[in-house]
């Protein structure tokens, strides 16, 4: 990653910016300085390293920041931060919006916690080409900007890595000869959790947990969702099936299963759906 000049720092909005999601500022510092921050920052705070490393302390951990990795803490949440080895260079940005506590929380992101990624992962130059872009562009309502930090937050949440858990990409990943599987076999009344648990060589148990921390639900589920959407499909395209004969076809045994879960998901009966259309 090539970062010039030694220092930059961007104002992108004010905090009463009445965009959902927006970047408050944006820079990258060539020889981090220490900082300490009692009460926190009143936005989201995001930094990473460039290079080097450095000494963060929040909510009562210790972590070295090395390469290919971060910090995401939410307002006002007390850190402190210092290099740990010669020169430290970050890239930071903070943000917020109307929308930005929902989004976080959906996203699973709301807690402060520390991100690693792989270097090859798309992730680890976003920062900068955002960075690039806001000192190449005069984005004067802040809508580019809002659509970066959001595009980071989906990049950070698929790449990034907390704790001990692999990344959503790796999940997903690893579940894409499953998921082709399914893909193939929907119409199958007989797949169960054991069955698919069998193509991925791995656990009912693990594949649930992988599947939830990839689509945030269990395996099972994801297959019936695929049932659904392929009766949809089916009803739009040959109208001349009947509800029954689409249960069939999607792997549903009897038509009564196949409309409360229908309902249950869509809201609207089969014979309703087809019907909008």
């Amino acid at each position: 990653m090539f970062i010039s000049p030694r220092h930059q720092r961007y104002f992108m909005t004010s905090r009463d910016q009445p965009l959902p999601l927006y970047i408050e500022s944006l820079g990258y510092n060539g020889n981090q300085e220490k900082v300490s921050r009692p009460v926190g920052y009143p936005c989201y705070h995001w930094l990473q390293t460039v290079k080097g490393a450095g000494e963060f302390k929040f909510s009562g951990s210790t972590v070295i920041l090395g390469e290919a990795s971060g910090i995401l803490l939410p307002p006002n949440e007390p850190h402190e931060y210092v290099r740990a080895q010669g020169e430290w260079e970050t890239l930071y940005i903070t943000f917020g919006g109307s929308q930005c506590p929902a989004i976080m929380e959906s996203l699973g992101m709301g807690e402060a916690a520390f991100h690693q990624w792989e270097q090859s992962s798309p992730f680890n130059d976003y920062g900068q080409e955002v960075l690039d872009s806001i000192r190449s562009d005069q984005d004067l309502s802040g809508l580019e900007a809002s659509a970066d930090i959001y595009r980071f937050l989906i990049l950070l949440k698929k790449h990034g890595m907390t704790g001990n858990r692999s990344s959503i990409s790796h999940a997903v990943e690893r579940l894409a000869p499953l998921i082709a599987f399914m893909e193939q076999q929907y119409a199958n009344p007989e797949i169960g959790l054991e069955h698919m648990a069998t193509v991925t060589g791995i656990s009912s148990r693990h594949l649930n947990t992988l599947f939830k921390q990839s689509f945030g639900m269990t395996a099972y589920s994801y297959f019936i969702l695929l049932r659904i959407r392929k009766a949809k499909e089916i009803m739009t395209g040959d109208t001349s099936l009947t509800i029954r004969e689409t249960a069939v076809r999607v792997g549903f045994r009897d038509a009564s299963h196949f409309v409360a879960t229908f309902r249950r998901i869509e809201g609207v009966t089969p014979e309703q759906f087809r019907n909008l259309y």
